[in-house]
């Protein structure tokens, strides 16, 4: 019955994280990008008038618009990221992971040393399980940056016939395994859950923490 009712919490947090995201973007669709275009589509129009009696006037008036159309497509970018990483399509997991992961922080200054390393069959996944298994990735390694203060950070990623398994190690602080979850965590389970998965944040026996999750092949929606 707690199993039954942790999954059902999950269930409704990730409903009303998706009608938040829907609003979030429909939000900046129609109160960032669509008045952008409309200016640019204004700025255009009076420079096409201004053509054939002040053709000097039209000058700013077509910098303007490039200027805007500018903006609208950077916004475009951005809210297309926060859909599906672009890495994703240009690297795949792996790749998108080993390019993003590191350079999360330079190997400076007490930066964390990250090590990624992924086995079996990690390409043509299902778009859902890539990226869960991104996000989750992401913000085992961000935690352990931000929180744990980790010196080290260990990534395994094994791609199986039936699941995708994921092991985020690392050296820090570690944390308590019946410690209140944060955002992040919930987050991490939740994206989990929502494909028949599971993810489980534990203590390391000498110190740190490690993130395991499966993101079964059959779970997306």
């Amino acid at each position: 019955m707690r199993l039954a009712t942790d999954l059902e919490r999950s269930r409704d947090r990730l409903v009303t994280a998706r009608e938040e995201e829907r609003r979030r973007i429909r939000r900046d669709l129609h109160d960032g990008l669509g008045p952008q275009l409309a200016s640019a589509v204004m700025a255009l129009d009076v420079a096409t008038r201004a053509l054939g009696q002040e053709p000097a006037r039209a000058v700013p008036l077509v910098t303007t618009a490039r200027d805007q159309l500018q903006d609208a497509v950077a916004d475009v970018r951005r809210i297309v990221h926060g859909l599906r990483p672009p890495a994703l399509d240009d690297l795949g997991l792996l790749g998108a992971l080993q390019a993003t992961g590191p350079g999360l922080l330079p190997e400076r200054d007490g930066a964390p040393r990250i090590r990624i390393s992924g086995s079996g069959q990690l390409s043509d996944l299902p778009a859902a399980v890539e990226v869960a298994a991104y996000r989750i990735t992401q913000e085992a390694m961000t935690n352990a940056i931000r929180h744990a203060c980790a010196e080290h950070i260990a990534v395994r990623l094994d791609g199986g016939r039936e699941a995708v398994g994921i092991e985020v190690v690392d050296d820090g602080r570690g944390c308590a395994e019946d410690s209140p979850a944060g955002l992040g965590l919930r987050s991490m389970r939740d994206r989990a859950t929502e494909l028949g998965g599971s993810c489980r944040i534990s203590p390391e026996p000498g110190g740190g923490t490690r993130v395991s999750a499966v993101l079964p092949l059959g779970g997306d929606p």
